[in-house]
């Protein structure tokens, strides 16, 4: 099979789909791996690298995406990537679809086989290829929320670990997910004081349980939303519904009460955010101010530590990635059932429910195509 690895063209995205050694693993089974020139680089990644492993370095984008039969990706494709896809070619990515509806269509136009990252998805729930990134995205929710909180950036002026004699910041999470637990883990290493909301109960039992009683667990309800809103000088967003829009659980007029100063953090923007006032920005402007409340919804997080998030990415992806391209996609989702769960869409259909639900599109069951 040839592999294509593009350079990643959203906003000072730095990630890069394949490392080396990725390619090592995949030109030893025998399988082509073009490399546009250039991608590595923003995770310290050089060209020659990825010749001495065994890829072909490509000039273009365009000559990556037309001779491949299967790219690989970091971010969702983007609208000058559209008129690149090749019919019944496979796109193993994050696509967030929910939250980008525009993409959907151009997938089905040319019957692409998009492979989610984020759908995939073991029996016992966990999803794998999300993990990773929700442990940086989570870990940098508290190290920008920390910076904003400043008051030279506009923040309330608060430092999260207080001092002796002064009262530490207040954190409040909510979500206690892996992003969730991540978040805790830095609020608590600063000496912040920490609650963390969820409709899990046996989740909550196990947060309270590594953690020793140090931070408080509350169960998320309307009520305890909005006192919990109010309490803290920094909110941390961390709600995920697999393939799902994220469920807006805090509403503008609660920000509108939040003091002037407090900081919003909303890692689930990039599957559309579960705060109200939350709207996707990007590294070059990554902030905004809205009655008050800075708020910081970069989209893709964790890219602004490219080099720790492309490693830790690619040690999970491409053991999909070299089984989808030894076997294609039939025989991968043969050997490995949690695949069919990440095609998101395959024939000009969508293959997944959740993805049709949140895009009010018709649903196709994978196993009426295959």
């Amino acid at each position: 099979m040839i592999v294509g690895v593009p350079k990643e063209i959203k906003v000072q995205e730095y990630r890069v789909g394949v490392t080396p050694a990725g390619v090592q693993k995949l030109s030893g089974a025998g399988h082509t791996v073009l490399v546009q020139k250039g991608a590595g680089l923003g995770s310290g990644l050089s060209d020659e690298e990825y010749v001495r492993w065994g890829a072909k370095i490509v000039d273009t984008a365009e000559e990556v995406w037309g001779r491949s039969e299967m790219i690989i990706k970091v971010k969702e494709p983007i609208t000058p990537e559209y008129k690149l896809f090749r019919e019944g070619q496979v796109i193993y990515t994050y696509f967030h679809l929910a939250a980008a509806p525009e993409l959907a269509p151009a997938l089905l136009e040319k019957k692409i086989a998009a492979v989610a990252y984020e759908t995939i998805q073991l029996p016992n729930g966990n999803l794998p290829l999300l993990q990773p990134m929700s442990e940086v995205a989570g870990r940098m929710a508290i190290q920008v929320g920390a910076s904003c909180l400043e008051k030279e950036r506009g923040g309330k002026g608060v430092l999260l670990g207080g001092v002796p004699g002064v009262r530490p910041g207040k954190v409040t999470i909510i979500g206690g997910g892996t992003v969730g637990t991540h978040a805790a883990k830095m609020a608590m290493g600063t000496g912040a004081q920490v609650r963390i909301l969820d409709v899990n109960v046996d989740r909550l039992r196990y947060l309270d349980d590594i953690f020793g009683g140090r931070l408080t667990t509350l169960f998320s309800d309307p009520a305890t939303v909005r006192d919990s809103v109010m309490w803290c000088d920094l909110l941390v967003g961390a709600v995920l519904v697999t393939g799902a829009r994220a469920p807006q659980l805090v509403s503008e007029e609660l920000i509108s009460q939040m003091e002037p100063g407090s900081v919003i953090v909303d890692v689930a923007v990039d599957q559309g955010g579960c705060i109200a006032t939350c709207k996707p920005t990007t590294h070059e402007h990554p902030t905004y101010v809205k009655h008050g409340v800075i708020h910081y919804c970069v989209a893709n997080m964790p890219g602004a530590v490219a080099r720790t998030s492309t490693f830790a990415l690619t040690n999970v992806t491409i053991g999909y990635g070299e089984l989808l391209a030894n076997r294609g996609l039939k025989g991968a989702i043969a050997a490995r059932s949690e695949i069919a769960g990440g095609l998101n869409t395959y024939g000009g259909k969508i293959t997944h429910r959740a993805v049709a639900e949140a895009l009010s599109l018709p649903y196709t069951p994978l196993s009426d195509l295959l």
